[in-house]
C-alpha cells in the first residue's frame, strides 16, 4: 500500500468531481504513528486530524513548533476539561457543540492569545451516542458564539446516522449551512467524500482510504 498514490487519487477524484476546486483534505491520522504519516509530511500535505488531545499532544507536539505551517484539526467529541491543552495544539476543532465548551474555548484562547477556526457539529440523526447540537438550537448557539463569544465559526460539521441515508443528511446540513451563510461545511468520510463534495464539502475528513485500515 502506498500512501502518497491513495493521497493523490483521492485528490483527483476530488478535483474531477468538485464545483469549487478548492476543497481541503484532512488525512485523518489519529491511531497512526508519526513514523507512518511522515511520507505525507514530506509530500507537502499539511493538514491532519486527531480526535483525542492526549494522543495528538503525544505525537504532534514537538513536530509542530518546528512545523509552523503544518494544521491540526479536532476531529473527535472534546471535554470542555481538555480545551486549554486543544487550543494549545490545534488550529480547526470540528466538534464544537455545547455552550459549556465554547466558554471554556473563549477562555484559554484569550490565555493563549490565539484564535482557531471552528465547526459547529450538529446531531442530525438525534442520536444519543454522538455529540453535537440539535438542529432546533442552532440559530441560538451559532448566534452565542459569534457575537457573544467572538468565535471565528467557519462552518457546520455532522457525521450522519449509518443508515444508507446519507445523502438526505448531506443536504439537509449543505443546506442549514447556506441558510446561516457560513463559508465552509466539514462532511464526508473514506466511504462517502465523493457524495459530501457534492453537497458543498469544502474539508472532508479521510483516513483509511490514505493510510489503510486501522489495526
Amino acid at each position: 500500500m502506498n500512501i502518497i498514490t491513495n493521497f493523490e487519487k483521492i485528490k483527483q477524484e476530488i478535483k474531477s468531481d468538485s464545483i469549487r476546486k478548492n476543497e481541503e483534505i484532512v488525512a485523518v491520522s489519529k491511531t497512526f504513528s508519526l513514523d507512518h504519516v511522515m511520507p505525507l509530511i514530506n509530500h507537502g500535505h499539511r493538514h491532519f486530524g486527531e480526535n483525542k488531545v492526549q494522543e495528538a499532544e503525544k505525537k504532534w507536539k514537538q513536530f509542530k513548533n518546528t512545523n509552523r505551517d503544518l494544521k491540526l484539526h479536532m476531529i473527535g467529541r472534546l471535554q470542555s476539561n481538555k480545551a486549554k491543552k486543544a487550543v494549545e495544539l490545534f488550529d480547526y476543532i470540528h466538534s464544537l457543540d455545547s455552550e459549556k465548551l465554547a466558554n471554556e474555548l473563549s477562555k484559554r484562547q484569550k490565555e493563549k492569545g490565539k484564535n482557531l477556526d471552528y465547526f459547529i457539529q450538529i446531531n442530525l440523526g438525534s442520536e444519543e451516542q454522538k455529540g453535537g447540537v440539535d438542529i432546533n438550537n442552532l440559530k441560538p448557539f451559532i448566534n452565542y458564539c459569534k457575537n457573544k463569544l467572538k468565535l471565528s465559526i467557519i462552518g457546520l460539521m455532522a457525521i450522519p446516522p449509518n443508515n444508507n441515508e446519507t445523502e438526505k443528511y448531506f443536504k439537509r446540513i449543505s443546506d442549514l449551512n447556506k441558510q446561516f451563510n457560513l463559508e465552509h461545511l466539514s462532511i464526508g468520510m473514506s466511504n462517502d467524500y465523493l457524495l459530501a463534495i457534492k453537497y458543498g464539502a469544502t474539508f472532508v475528513r479521510i483516513g483509511s482510504a490514505i493510510f489503510g485500515s486501522r489495526s
